[in-house]
């Protein structure tokens, strides 16, 4: 029961609203729940037949580009990034791992340890998009909206902020490091300047230690030769900073109603 609590305060925060057309059946995923099983099987399928012929082939006769299109086509696919953005990122690097395994001529017993983590990772999605379905369906959790939605408050902006910094995170386990740095750039530009303002009035040093992160740490992290583990931990670090600000924000609104 714990376990489930858990995960739906990640599920509820990590929730986004998709960027272009990703189909109704995110927002009826329990109707979907058995076409996202076979497809998770398939995918589990299809990897191992791209590790079975690097067994059988070797490097040069495996194409490894199949991998990120076999991901692409399925449902699952938007199931998991609209409502679990971090496994949604591990899956990603999942690929990735096994992928570059293979292109580096790495012995097969080292991919399959990739491929074990990759499994282990769309499986944790899969149970994280049932669960989610659960909640759905008792209408705990927003709709997702396929165009994005404007925060209307300024503690809904910093959530808004953990979100993008989510979505940065699966940018770079796509390999997309300048896609990852254009979403940092605007999210400060267009969203943290805009809470700054206030936030400086209750902690200047905070603020201070998050324009620091967004301009220096986690761009010069996007590199493209960090880890995704460790650009992950750059991004958790601002999250929890994100989360202070959002409590001294709600604090200091708080003493304001109480005065009037």
């Amino acid at each position: 029961m714990g376990f489930a609590f858990g995960l739906f305060a990640l599920l509820t925060a990590s929730q986004v609203s998709a960027n272009g057309a990703i189909g109704d059946h995110v927002n009826d995923l329990k109707a979907h729940i058995s076409s996202y099983s076979e497809e998770v099987n398939w995918l589990v399928s299809k990897f191992d037949e791209v590790v079975d012929t690097y067994e059988k082939k070797g490097q040069k006769g495996t194409d490894t580009k199949v991998m990120v299109e076999y991901w692409e086509e399925v449902d699952f696919h938007s199931a998991i990034e609209t409502n679990y953005v971090p496994v949604y990122a591990n899956i990603w690097q999942g690929i990735f791992g096994v992928k570059q395994a293979i292109e580096a001529g790495a012995p097969v017993a080292k991919v399959r340890e990739e491929q074990a983590k990759l499994n282990q990772a769309l499986w944790q999605g899969l149970g994280a998009v049932k669960l989610a379905a659960q909640f759905q369906e008792k209408g705990l959790l927003a709709k997702v909206q396929t165009t994005e939605a404007e925060p209307t408050t300024m503690p809904e902006t910093l959530d808004d902020i953990k979100h993008r910094l989510d979505r940065v995170v699966a940018k770079y386990a796509e390999k997309l490091p300048e896609a990852a740095t254009s979403i940092v750039h605007d999210t400060y530009l267009h969203r943290f300047e805009g809470v700054e303002g206030a936030l400086i009035e209750q902690d200047a040093a905070l603020v201070e230690d998050l324009e620091k992160d967004f301009n220096v740490t986690l761009p010069q992290a996007l590199d493209g030769k960090t880890s995704v583990d460790d650009v992950r931990k750059v991004v958790e670090a601002m999250q929890v900073k994100l989360d202070k600000a959002k409590s001294l924000l709600q604090e200091a609104e708080k003493k304001r109603k109480d005065v009037f």
